[in-house]
């Protein structure tokens, strides 16, 4: 009895389920977006927009989302329903800026 077909075919099952739990846990949407909401306040505060309480708060705003985001990949998956999550609070993170940089208050 040949075994080779059968040895190939756990190697390669194996494989699939490394890389499929891998990919389960990354979350590049959520890196790029966060990357363009900081620099939302940055250019915020550049442009007297925000001043320094309200871009602290948005910042800390960022770094709650950063916490929530290394908890939910504690497991090694990130379910779709955790992802949503993600988006609502992106969503709320970005909303807070907008009412930040447009409320009249500058520098």
């Amino acid at each position: 009895m040949n075994t080779r077909p059968y040895a190939f075919a756990v190697a390669l099952l194996a494989t699939v389920h490394l890389t499929d739990s891998h990919a389960q846990t990354r979350t590049p949407g959520v890196n790029a977006r966060q990357a363009r909401q900081e620099a939302r306040i940055n250019r915020g505060v550049a442009t007297g927009q925000l001043n320094a309480r309200e871009a602290a708060r948005l910042q800390g705003r960022e770094a709650g989302l950063q916490a929530e985001k290394r908890a939910m990949k504690a497991d090694g998956v990130v379910t779709p329903q955790e992802r949503q999550d993600l988006r609502r609070t992106e969503n709320r993170n970005s909303r807070a800026i907008h009412r930040q940089k447009h409320d009249g208050q500058v520098r």
